[in-house]
């Protein structure tokens, strides 16, 4: 029986001692960090007014003021489009405001089409076209590979002006088309200059 205590009370002593240590070197490097966060603020007093400055035209980058196209659509609900970016990656990103512009709440309009790996993720703006007329080609919202539109979703009731922020992803047309049609169902088209 002593042998069992025995071999009892050094697994319970083995685990103490692991714990302390951990709990040690836990410590210590919550000690190093305020250090290494310490050199940064030393080094990055220009910087940091550098960041402060910069924050604010990314802010103004992500939250664009210039509205490219008003899409009006029923019962007072309108689209505001803010930028349409191409990116690296042969993709081009459409953001906007969409809006109750009605003194009463209102479901948002149907405008995810009518493919029907689209509808049944629910509603969205997955009906999103862009028309290039010159290159005479249309494009759709792109889809994952469950066939969710990748646009945003989950649009429900919008209270009396009320905005939410959207967004659509499209393949993206060639360089030389710099003028396109964007078409939402249940909406007003409207041409987009892209960037």
């Amino acid at each position: 029986m002593n042998v069992r205590y025995g071999r009892n009370a050094y697994r319970a002593g083995a685990v103490v001692a692991a714990t302390c240590a951990a709990v040690l070197l836990a410590g210590c490097g919550a000690e190093e960090k305020p250090k290494s966060t310490d050199k940064p603020a030393a080094t990055s007093s220009a910087p940091q007014k550098g960041t402060e400055t910069g924050a604010q035209p990314s802010a103004t980058v992500e939250e664009p003021t210039e509205t490219l196209a008003v899409l009006k659509g029923p019962d007072g609900f309108e689209v505001s489009i803010n930028s349409a970016v191409r990116d690296g990656g042969g993709f081009l990103t459409v953001k906007g405001v969409l809006k109750n512009t009605s003194d009463n709440p209102h479901a948002v309009p149907d405008m995810r089409g009518v493919e029907t790996e689209v509808v049944k993720h629910g509603k969205s703006l997955g009906g999103a076209t862009l028309v290039d007329a010159i290159g005479k080609k249309r494009y759709y919202v792109l889809r994952d590979t469950d066939g969710r539109p990748l646009t945003t979703t989950g649009l429900g009731i919008l209270a009396a002006g009320g905005t939410v922020e959207v967004f659509m992803q499209f393949p993206a047309p060639p360089p030389t088309a710099t003028d396109v049609s964007f078409q939402l169902p249940t909406f007003e088209p409207a041409t987009l200059k892209l960037s």
